[in-house]
């Protein structure tokens, strides 16, 4: 019998009864690790990748639930199920570490790099046993603060495009930003099909400005900025809602106070 169709029969039979609730859509806590849930909720819990990314983990065969493959987002499963990515056994993590990172350039943000690049999650390893993965991201070239957990909740309600949670950024250039460029980004600029805009635009000298953020396009504010022939020398992300980057080191790393986790979640719009 195929693995899919054999987990299908079983987690049929652990459907709640009429009445029940099924909780298997929401997160986890202390206490619950018994109750089943989806699969890729469970990976997010335990550190492998937010739930989105963890859908496509297991999309491409690379997760299997007691020794049998699966690639069926339904699937339900519990802590006494034995759960391997890669062939190496996950399970939920008591503790939920929300962590910011100032990432030197040079680094990629990715669990893995194929093409054997720094990643940046390794610069967390000998402070946190846990595994963390980053919200969000930051191209190579890029430095400043990047987030990383292992809730996989927060790390959804953060990343969602509807969150509308500001990022800032102190962009030093190879030549001068106008004042009327700087407006021109606030307004709007369409590059290749795909249309840029920031919330603010600030010069603050003739070759370095300040850009907040609301969306999280790929390379948006290098395409902006290489669309008027402007080139990038130095990208900083210094501010994610209200949490600064303030005087963290490249390379060093902090957690995040409860106060300050909460103040992000409160920050993404419902």
């Amino acid at each position: 019998m195929p693995a899919n169709d054999f987990l299908k029969r079983k987690n049929d039979s652990q459907k709640p009864a009429h009445g029940q609730k099924d909780d298997s859509h929401g997160g986890l806590s202390n206490g619950q690790a018994a109750e089943p849930v989806r699969l890729q909720v469970f990976l997010a819990h335990s550190g492998v990748a937010s739930r989105r990314a963890s859908e496509q983990i297991i999309l491409d065969g690379r997760v299997s639930v007691n020794g049998q493959v699966v690639t069926e987002l339904g699937t339900k499963v519990s802590e006494k199920d034995e759960i391997c990515v890669d062939g190496k056994k996950i399970s939920l993590e008591a503790k939920k570490r929300y962590v910011i990172l100032n990432k030197p350039a040079g680094f990629v943000c990715s669990l893995s790099d194929e093409k054997g690049r720094p990643v940046a999650a390794d610069l967390l390893k000998e402070k946190y046993s846990e595994r963390l993965y980053n919200v969000g991201r930051l191209d190579m070239y890029s430095k400043g603060m990047i987030i990383f957990t292992n809730d996989g909740d927060f790390a959804a309600k953060l990343s969602h495009p509807s969150s509308q949670v500001e990022k800032e950024y102190i962009v030093e250039t190879s030549q001068d930003v106008s004042e009327e460029t700087a407006k021109m980004f606030e307004h709007g600029v369409r590059v290749d099909n795909v249309f840029y805009k920031c919330l603010h635009c600030d010069v603050l000298k003739a070759r370095k400005i300040r850009i907040v953020l609301i969306e999280g396009k790929n390379r948006e504010i290098r395409n902006m900025l290489e669309s008027q022939n402007i080139g990038t020398k130095s990208l900083v992300r210094v501010r994610i809602g209200n949490v600064n980057l303030d005087d963290l080191k490249p390379g060093d790393s902090r957690d995040l106070t409860p106060q300050e986790v909460k103040s992000l979640l409160d920050l993404c719009r419902k």
